[in-house]
């Protein structure tokens, strides 16, 4: 990278069609822990084990998971930067206002996790934000190395893990196993106060291992990545550079595609510890490569023509991310949980996915017509609010 230098200010249009864009690999991969309680578990649902189920598990494993909260993840430390340049811009005091801001998205993830969804992705950013703020001083390679080396590690750790147990047994399903997913579908369909508390167990027994043992490493590394990206003004540079962006889809697409396909493949119900585990280590490690190919690609179909057209339908609902992401899995505890119908285990997975794309869809329409006379999301409106301390504009100017 080059010297370093001062980010833009100014909102960035491709920045909130890939937000708009990561919103849908998020809700493909957290719609099927709504959906089923086996999602996780290594183990099979056994009422639905047919092809079509086989292959459209395999696909979501292949194209999206551990992938698209990278992406937020990297668009997290970019804005990070964003922010700080915000606040020397206007003579603000950048500590306290950011130290606001992760309070507020503490208290929505802890919110999120109890009431909606376990695997809420909020307080671990809020968490590893303050290690961010920490390191914002960090020179553009530097923070790049740090990454990678995060990265690296966290893939070398779980390779090791997985070499102990590669002599293990595959896990076979036990009745114990059928009972504890079975009580967990029972409480989800049972009452709104059931589901509260399988949440609260969810993240007293293994969630915490999930989001910290794995994701947290990864998403820390990402943020830095995108801070190394922002300070050289990556985004804001990026016209008339075609050729580089061909090149990162031609290098990273195959690398990350052969990484995701191995991924998928050793994890495949009933798993193996050992290989599951070697399959995580290739997945952490090639992952990046395919959101990067991915964030490429479209990048690459935004400058297209016809792409102001994608970018039109992206870029608001990517501005409003953070009240998608909630809607999303309020729609889904609607759905799944006796917030609503209860139909957790009811659902094959291509029903599933359908369901995801459509609800993707609307999203996408809802949030084109908010953005029309709104100047923030609902929830972006909070805690702009408590960022600022202040209340900010609730509609466009001039409407």
């Amino acid at each position: 990278m080059s010297a370093e230098r001062a980010p833009s200010t100014g909102r960035i249009a491709d920045l909130d069609a890939l937000r708009g864009f990561a919103l849908l690999g998020i809700l493909m991969v957290n719609i099927g822990a709504f959906a089923s309680a086996y999602y996780g578990s290594g183990l099979a649902d056994p009422a639905f084990d047919s092809g079509p189920d086989r292959f459209t598990l395999a696909l979501v494993r292949t194209l999206f998971e551990t992938k698209f909260y990278l992406l937020f993840s990297f668009l997290f430390g970019y804005s990070f930067s964003l922010q700080m340049a915000s606040a020397q811009r206007t003579g603000s005091a950048f500590v306290p206002r950011y130290l606001r801001r992760s309070a507020g998205l503490a208290l929505l993830g802890i919110g999120h996790a109890l009431l909606l969804f376990h695997g809420d992705i909020l307080l671990t950013y809020a968490l590893l934000g303050l290690l961010l703020l920490a390191l914002r001083g960090l020179a553009p390679k530097t923070a790049l190395y740090l990454a990678s080396a995060l990265v690296l590690v966290t893939a070398l750790c779980w390779a090791l893990a997985g070499l102990a147990l590669a002599d293990a047994d595959p896990i076979v399903p036990s009745p114990w196993m059928h009972d504890e997913i079975a009580r967990a579908t029972a409480a989800y369909r049972h009452s709104i106060g059931a589901t509260i508390a399988q949440h609260a167990l969810e993240l007293q027994t293994h969630m915490w291992f999930v989001l910290g043992l794995i994701q947290a490493p990864c998403a820390l590394a990402m943020f830095l990545l995108g801070l190394a990206a922002a300070k050289e003004n990556y985004f804001a540079r990026l016209s008339g550079r075609h050729k580089s962006l061909w090149r990162f889809l031609a290098l990273g697409g195959p690398i990350g595609l052969a990484g995701a396909l191995c991924y998928s493949a050793l994890n495949t119900a009933p798993a193996q510890p050992g290989n599951s585990l070697l399959g995580l280590a290739v997945g952490i490690l090639s992952a990046p490569a395919l959101t990067g190919a991915y964030v490429a690609a479209l990048l690459l179909l935004l400058r297209h023509p016809r792409g102001a057209v994608l970018g039109a339908w992206l870029a608001p609902a990517g501005r409003m991310a953070l009240t998608n992401y909630l809607l999303q899995s309020l729609v889904c505890a609607v759905v799944f949980t006796a917030w609503g119908w209860a139909l957790i285990g009811v659902l094959a997975p291509p029903q599933v996915a359908l369901l995801a794309l459509l609800i993707y869809l609307v999203q996408l329409g809802l949030s084109r017509w908010w953005m029309r006379s709104h100047a923030y999301g609902p929830f972006e409106w909070l805690l702009r609010a408590l960022t600022h301390w202040n209340k900010p504009a609730w509609h466009t100017p001039g409407r």
